[in-house]
């Protein structure tokens, strides 16, 4: 069989499109990537057609009618069949990866109510890692948290076995524990450690862990996504930029509404690190709305 995938997400390396080429590969069939916008009439030619998606926002209206769709882009409560999702990773899907993706555990026993982790995968529980990339140059720890995985001690061992530099996706900083924060410090790190600082409540427990990280590991190592226009005030929001950027610690805004003219700003402001150095957040956000007055801000521009 010839099966196609549709890379709807040309930037983003989908570790379901290597699982499922490692799926149909092991059997024989050819796998390759198929651009609907391009080449339409190729349809057609595919026996099975696959689109994943990771984000609602992105443009699937060129996506044709009989594609298999899947993902939290599509339906958060979507899987793979046992059987694919079981397989390995096929890395050669990607000639240009030079990372592996790494979960030693899924789900979140936290419900908070802006993200899909506990429904789509429920609650936190171990799950087999999966292979490494033979071209990869550093592992991508996958977990929502990392230490809620109540096998937390022998994936780092495991971690620190592998002897690759690491990119820490979710570390739940409320909890770390002083134990913790020294494995952290031990390991070796490809990119800066990261944490959430979501709720503004939520300020006590965030600067006790992060004083609890401190004593192990510099600041710059460090890196806090900060939700905004979910449960803050614009006013929260600031304080926590400020706060962390006081402590030496990267902020990384995520806004809730990307179409919200505010949250854009805020996040282009903060993220973007050239004009977080050099500019003030009332200076930029001034000149952000004498655009918009004068017909040429981001708003003209989305039409």
């Amino acid at each position: 069989m010839r099966i196609a995938l549709i890379k709807i997400e040309p930037r983003i390396f989908n570790t379901a499109y290597m699982q499922i080429a490692r799926f149909y590969k092991r059997s024989g069939h050819v796998v390759e990537f198929w651009d609907p916008k391009k080449y339409p009439l190729a349809f057609g030619l595919f026996d099975k057609i696959f689109c994943s998606c990771l984000f609602t926002y992105t443009d699937k209206s060129y996506v044709p009618l009989g594609v298999t769709c899947g993902g939290t882009g599509y339906d958060v409560k979507s899987r793979l069949p046992k059987e694919i999702e079981d397989c390995d990773l096929d890395y050669s899907l990607y000639h240009d990866c030079r990372k592996s993706f790494l979960w030693f555990s899924r789900g979140c026993y936290r419900k908070c109510p802006w993200c899909v982790v506990p429904e789509k995968e429920g609650m936190i529980h171990p799950v087999p890692i999966k292979n490494l990339n033979p071209k990869g140059e550093y592992i991508v720890v996958c977990d929502n948290s990392f230490f809620a995985n109540p096998e937390w001690e022998q994936a780092a061992i495991c971690l620190q076995t592998l002897n690759q530099p690491l990119d820490f996706q979710g570390i739940d900083v409320r909890t770390i524990t002083k134990a913790q924060a020294l494995v952290l410090a031990r390991l070796r790190h490809h990119k800066r450690i990261k944490f959430a600082w979501d709720v503004p409540s939520d300020e006590e427990k965030v600067m006790a862990g992060i004083g609890r990280m401190l004593k192990y590991l510099r600041a710059y190592r460090l890196m806090c996504y900060v939700l905004i226009g979910f449960a803050s005030t614009r006013h929260e929001d600031l304080h926590r930029i400020k706060t962390l950027r006081g402590l030496g610690i990267d902020p990384y805004v995520m806004p809730f509404d990307k179409q919200d003219l505010y949250q854009r700003a805020l996040a282009r402001y903060v993220n973007n690190k050239k004009i977080f150095k050099k500019a003030t957040w009332p200076d930029y956000w001034g000149r952000v709305l004498k655009m918009e007055k004068a017909g040429r801000g981001w708003k003209r521009r989305a039409k």
